[in-house]
């Protein structure tokens, strides 16, 4: 292929760049240029490097540089990683604000090179530009629906790969950090029932039950009349089948249904990695319901995820890049809010709140591990659901265990009653949450 001078004078340009970025600011991490040279010329084989497929890559993020140019070239893989993954990149990332590091640039350097490449077309594809935006299906029985199936109806087949046996699809919990995914996530969900203090005939309501895998430990473990919504119709069928299969007819039940429809009369309600699927506009109508499904004094368990308060008030300016994404590519229609918003509403909506525990480490942890697992059965994942979909939930889920463990996202277990005057009912300490079942 003959190669004009013009863009071998761009080439050489880039990898001035580069090699400037690699002295100043990242120099444990390499770069690989669309002609297979790389910066450092000698790449340690320990060494992580960004890969750059073609020019147009670089011209693309020249002209629009943010998060929603570089997921495009991610998903097609026109950026890639060699000798590592994207947690390697974080960790080489020097503890500077972007300003910072973006100080110690060449930038007359930076600028002549950038200037080269503003007439390159920028090539393609770009699969997410079809997506639609991030506040097109917010609120609204119907929206919520779509929104629910957009994302947990993907492909069960898929969901297996790197989910635990049970199919739990939400944080885990680490009695010890060592411990494997599947003995987490059932930790997790005894730890779900003893908070709610369970006991043999109550009726028990999961909302968002997903795959079943709390609805059916519940009545199994803990003798509860458990019942299930999710919107989700793959999910539905799933969780229909596995209560079928364990022979729970009669202990379990479950509707595809949206929560606002449900009737009342509950002891116990659970709401596990639901709420983030709530919009701003139907929150209200979300504790109302709580309020109404639960019988006087009984309680509620309300787990989600929040960000921090000054990164809310960010979202809300629509300076949140990392929110965007997610919003627009995963989680369409999703309201993240603060801790101190959950607690307001459920005070506000008749509840007495009673303990309040955070996970934020153990949701790092968790999504490490699915992180992991589907690296390790890409080649399956992207027969299931195409290479652009398997790309697109490695850098969601890489992203958000360096969120969590960094704590810029959180993740919290609010423990509430239906009020009532006088006593709770509630022991007097956390004792039996950590000894045996009572």
């Amino acid at each position: 292929m003959i190669v004009s001078a013009s863009a071998k004078a761009r080439l050489e340009d880039v990898r001035q760049l580069l090699a400037d970025i690699n002295a100043r600011i990242l120099p444990d991490v390499g770069f690989e240029l669309w002609d297979r040279s790389t910066v450092p010329r000698e790449l340690p084989p320990d060494m992580p490097a960004v890969a750059i497929a073609d020019e147009g890559a670089v011209a693309a993020l020249i002209r629009r540089p943010n998060m929603h140019t570089m997921l495009n070239l991610w998903v097609t893989g026109r950026i890639d990683i060699r000798n590592g993954t994207i947690f390697d990149l974080a960790a080489r990332r020097p503890a500077l604000r972007t300003r910072e590091l973006v100080g110690r640039l060449d930038k007359r350097r930076a600028l002549a090179a950038a200037a080269k490449f503003l007439v390159v077309p920028r090539g393609g594809p770009w699969p997410l530009a079809a997506i639609r935006g991030d506040k097109a299906r917010a609120g609204g029985g119907e929206a919520n629906k779509e929104n629910i199936q957009y994302h947990y109806d993907l492909s069960n087949a898929f969901y297996t790969l790197f989910l635990d046996p049970e199919m739990v699809y939400s944080c885990a919990y680490f009695k010890d950090w060592n411990n494997d995914l599947a003995t987490a996530q059932r930790d997790k969900l005894d730890m779900i029932c003893r908070k709610l203090r369970l006991r043999p005939g109550e009726r028990f309501l999961d909302i968002g039950c997903g795959w079943g895998a709390l609805v059916c430990h519940a009545a199994m473990h803990y003798g509860v009349h458990a019942h299930g919504l999710t919107l989700a119709e793959e999910q539905f069928a799933y969780a229909q089948e596995k209560v079928a299969r364990l022979g729970l007819q009669d202990k379990v039940t479950l509707e595809l249904r949206d929560f606002a429809g449900a009737d009342g009369g509950f002891d116990k309600i659970a709401s596990i990695g639901m709420f983030e699927h709530v919009s701003a506009a139907d929150t209200p109508t979300y504790f109302q319901t709580i309020h109404r499904l639960l019988k006087p004094g009984g309680l509620y368990l309300h787990h989600a995820i929040t960000m921090r308060a000054r990164e809310y008030e960010r979202m809300r300016r629509g300076k949140s890049p990392a929110v965007g994404w997610i919003r627009r590519y995963i989680f369409p229609g999703g309201e993240a809010s603060h801790v101190a918003m959950a607690i307001s509403n459920l005070e506000l909506h008749g509840f007495e709140v009673h303990d309040l525990e955070g996970w934020r480490e153990h949701y790092a942890r968790t999504t490490r591990l699915w992180h992991d697992r589907l690296a390790a059965n890409r080649a399956a994942a992207e027969r299931e659901v195409g290479a652009v979909k398997t790309r697109l939930w490695l850098a969601w889920l890489a992203g958000s265990s360096i969120a969590f463990a960094r704590g810029t996202a959180c993740v919290f277990q609010t423990l509430a009653s239906k009020r009532v005057r006088g006593p709770s009912g509630l022991p007097p300490t956390r004792a039996d949450l950590y000894g045996g079942r009572g």
